[in-house]
């Protein structure tokens, strides 16, 4: 019994990250669906590719491969050798995420709401893909694609980094629309990636920014109390020596969310006008109040 409760937590944890997963990839489906497929603009990756794969086919037959099912063709074998080079483990919710995108792609219907202006469907769409990517990476998880064939290049080529390796891909991808499709679309898509990064990055920045604070003031103890009573958080007291004048001083070292940054500034200034204090932005802090940590991985 007592097993069970122990393993509750976790289990909970591993189902909000499906959740995740499930509403990230259909946001990203609804982008390729809604914006990007109908108005034949690729916005990089596996997803770009899969509508390149569908123009290319439609000479041969009607139609030509769905993207949902050319999307499913072309991370198979990558997250197949992914297997074999870094175990299941490693790549089970890539898996699940690459899998539910494309019953995604397959469910929701093709239906260009605004494919008469570019500039309005490189927008939603990178903002709908963005916030999908956003929200599949707080799942934990990502959906396969260039990024799964960066990390394989990567691991077999190490002196090369992934964030390079991910920029060729995409590269690759765009300059192969714009011999398609023409130079304005493509431009139109380039736009699309920028915004949908960004807006990715800012989605994972949204739920796990924080602050790190360093404090030197000859009143810490009373900041200190301050800390514990208003913010609830702990500190730690670091020795520091200032180098000019070969003075110890004692240096209050804390961690703090976005909101709890701003009481943080105003018990400082309070208590000492001649404090120095430096805010750190800090990507992610795991630990006690913050983040914890998950021995399961992507």
């Amino acid at each position: 019994m007592s097993e069970k409760l122990f393993n509750a937590p976790a289990r909970r944890e591993r189902l909000r990250d499906y959740l995740y997963i499930a509403a990230g990839t259909c946001l990203m489906a609804l982008s390729t669906n809604l914006f990007y497929t109908p108005a034949h603009m690729t916005p990089g990756g596996f997803t770009g590719l899969a509508i390149i794969l569908q123009t290319v086919s439609s000479a041969f037959f009607e139609g030509g491969i769905p993207v949902w099912l050319g999307s499913a063709i072309l991370n198979l074998p990558l997250i197949l050798f992914s297997v074999l080079l870094r175990g299941w483990s490693f790549v089970r919710r890539t898996f699940l995420a690459a899998v539910v995108y494309s019953v995604w792609l397959y469910l929701i219907p093709e239906t260009g709401l605004v494919v008469e202006d570019p500039f309005l469907t490189a927008a939603m769409g990178g903002a709908l893909m963005g916030a999908g990517l956003g929200v599949v990476f707080l799942g934990r998880a990502t959906t396969g694609g260039t990024d799964t064939l960066a990390a394989i290049i990567n691991r077999l080529l190490p002196y090369i980094s992934t964030a390079r390796i991910l920029w060729v891909l995409d590269g690759i991808v765009i300059l192969l629309s714009a011999w398609i499709y023409g130079i304005a679309i493509s431009l139109y898509a380039l736009l699309s990636v920028i915004l949908c990064s960004r807006l990715a990055d800012g989605i994972i920045a949204g739920f796990r920014n924080a602050y790190t604070a360093y404090i030197i003031s000859e009143r810490y103890e009373e900041i200190k109390d301050r800390i514990f009573a208003e913010i609830n958080r702990g500190a730690t007291l670091l020795e520091g020596t200032g180098l000019y004048t070969g003075v110890r001083r004692p240096v209050l070292f804390c961690a703090v969310s976005r909101k709890q940054a701003v009481v943080l500034r105003d018990i400082v200034s309070e208590t000492d006008r001649n404090a120095f204090m430096i805010l750190v932005d800090a990507s992610e802090i795991r630990g006690e109040g913050f983040l914890k940590y998950s021995k399961e991985e992507f």
